[in-house]
């Protein structure tokens, strides 16, 4: 019933005892009651048998709560200890109004619920069990008032019944004072223990913990000093004395100041006793007169954070270097690309003369190739240009329409190769736009020459361009293998390719990094949606259309053209 925990089993043939066991120092209490009642209870019977009404009664009910206490045999729930201070506040008023009320020989037992919690360990019971022994006085005081009380019992059992009466009461308050003692006892230990374990690990920790008064004054720390720093000079003298200059003391002072005002405050100064070491406290308000500071060597981590900014601009400067070298090296690389495609296109029309077979197919492959190369070095050149932020749009006004259908056709070639439908849906009216040409032309070359390559024989490939609300708009579609969440996260980002390695030898993997610089070159963005195994839409809006073109997204009705380029 009580708060008490149950002691340890002795070793040997003992089993241990269970967590939901009645407490050893309990069941001792409880079997002296149940003792001393019944041997009081014996002896009147044999020497004054004459008397055993009332007194019989009031014995057995004042020991009733211990005999079911012991039958029990189990720690009681915290409800069950409720209940059973009640029934030993109900039980000694009772033996209290059988023995002659508050003017008998058992008036002491209406404390039997203040014993009892004592006995057991004491806690929060005790000011329910007094409220309870208070309540048993109050009806033993006013039954016998009424009348209902029998005469109180005189003589030597009187005598008899209230050494009884005290010998219980106070053996259980004796105990309960003695556990009290114990428990605040053990209590003390181990908040010394505990405390001691905490100044252990505070005075191991890396950083120095600072007590400090709102001037800079230390009441007390904690761990190990930063090199340079002394605990000497923070006791007597403050934080303001531990920093080497002038003007890091002031640095450190109004960081006091900052703290005690704003909560919170963080400063960096030379040591004293370290010329060339960096040291940092950061200092946090805990009361109105308590700032906590946690001082740390921060000569590692500055020195840390100058070797990472170093070795960012050296990557920096390196990639700069590389993309200004290729933007450079623009002419010269398309110089003699130009010459390799103006001359196989002299040797594939004949020019001068006819041309056997074998060399005509070798002029052909040349031109392919060199073809193929100068798109290749055109990509790379741009994205160059694009991150040497040396890129410079050529903005006029034109037809976007042309641009898509010049794209559309230069690849109708390919699309009729490879088995797949290739269909532009564009509106009747012009598409007025203030934009780069080429730049237009080339997002839509991308972004078809991307789904043909991903899209099967016997697919689809759709072309819409439109205008609204001053943005010019360019979606491809295709019915094509579509691409995984994974690779859909990656795309977009310059050399990422989707697909597997057969179609990633295809490009140099700058496709789609480029139709979404030119986007945002243009103040627009690309956004792309798949499906894996159903197909790719990918989306480009651009804020370029002229007020003219302005107006609601074209139904595909009347008013747009199907084109197809491969008719």
């Amino acid at each position: 019933m009580g708060d008490s925990e149950p002691d340890e089993a002795r070793k040997g043939d003992v089993a241990p005892a269970t967590h939901t066991d009645l407490p050893r120092g309990d069941r001792v209490w409880f079997v002296a009651w149940l003792s001393a009642v019944g041997v009081t209870l014996a002896a009147l019977a044999l020497i004054y048998p004459q008397t055993l009404w009332p007194v019989a009664p009031a014995l057995f009910v004042g020991g009733l709560p211990a005999g079911v206490a012991l039958a029990m045999r189990r720690r009681l729930a915290r409800r069950e200890q409720s209940l059973m201070l009640g029934l030993w506040a109900v039980c000694g008023g009772g033996a209290c109004i059988l023995a002659g009320g508050v003017a008998g020989p058992l008036a002491a037992w209406c404390l039997a619920p203040v014993a009892a919690a004592a006995a057991q360990g004491g806690g929060s019971r005790l000011a329910q069990s007094a409220a309870l022994a208070l309540v048993a006085a109050a009806v033993a005081a006013v039954a016998a008032l009424a009348g209902l009380a029998p005469a109180p019992p005189t003589g030597m059992v009187a005598f008899w019944m209230g050494l009884l009466a005290l010998l219980t009461t106070g053996l259980g308050l004796g105990a309960g004072l003695i556990l009290i003692e114990r428990q605040v006892n053990r209590r003390e230990i181990r908040l010394d223990d505990e405390v001691e374990r905490l100044r252990a690990l505070l005075e191991e920790q890396p950083h120095l913990i600072l007590s400090l008064y709102p001037h800079g004054r230390v009441r007390t720390m904690f761990g190990r000093p930063p090199p340079g720093v002394t605990r000497e000079t923070l006791l007597t003298l403050g934080l303001g004395a531990a920093a080497v200059s002038g003007p890091d003391r002031a640095a450190v002072l109004d960081a006091l100041r900052r703290a005690s005002s704003e909560g919170v405050a963080e400063v960096g100064f030379t040591p004293t006793g370290a010329m060339d070491r960096w040291t940092a406290v950061a200092l946090r308000r805990v009361e109105e007169n308590l700032i906590l500071g946690v001082m740390r060597d921060a000569t590692a981590e500055r020195d840390r954070q100058a070797s990472l900014e170093q070795a960012r601009q050296d990557a920096e400067s390196l990639a700069a270097g590389k993309s200004r070298f290729l933007a450079n090296m623009s002419h010269e690389l398309r110089t003699p690309l130009n010459a390799i495609m103006g001359f196989s296109d002299i040797m594939r029309a004949r020019m001068f003369g006819p041309l056997p077979d074998k060399y005509s197919e070798y002029g052909d492959l040349i031109h392919e190739s060199g073809g193929h190369l100068l798109d290749l070095i055109n990509d790379v050149l741009d994205m160059s240009k694009i991150e040497a932020e040396r890129y410079q749009l050529s903005r006029e006004v034109f037809d976007a329409r042309e641009a898509v259908s010049a794209a559309l056709r230069l690849l109708r070639v390919q699309a009729d190769g490879a088995g797949v439908n290739l269909r532009g849906v564009l509106p009747q009216a012009a598409l007025e736009v203030e934009a780069d040409r080429r730049a237009i032309k080339q997002i839509a070359l991308n972004l078809v020459s991307n789904a043909l390559k991903f899209t099967p024989k016997g697919g689809a490939v759709t072309v819409t361009a439109q205008g609204y609300d001053g943005d010019f708009e360019l979606v491809v579609a295709d019915t094509g293998v579509g691409i995984s969440p994974e690779d859909l996260d990656r795309l977009g980002r310059p050399y990422e390719q989707a697909g597997d390695p057969t179609q990633r030898q295809m490009g140099t993997g700058l496709g789609l990094s480029l139709v979404r610089s030119f986007a945002e070159l243009h103040g627009g963005d690309m956004v792309i949606e798949s499906t894996l195994g159903e197909g790719t839409s990918v989306t480009v809006r651009l804020p370029v259309l002229m007020k003219s073109g302005q107006g609601a997204p074209p139904p595909l009705g009347d008013n747009v053209i199907a084109f197809n380029p491969l008719r």
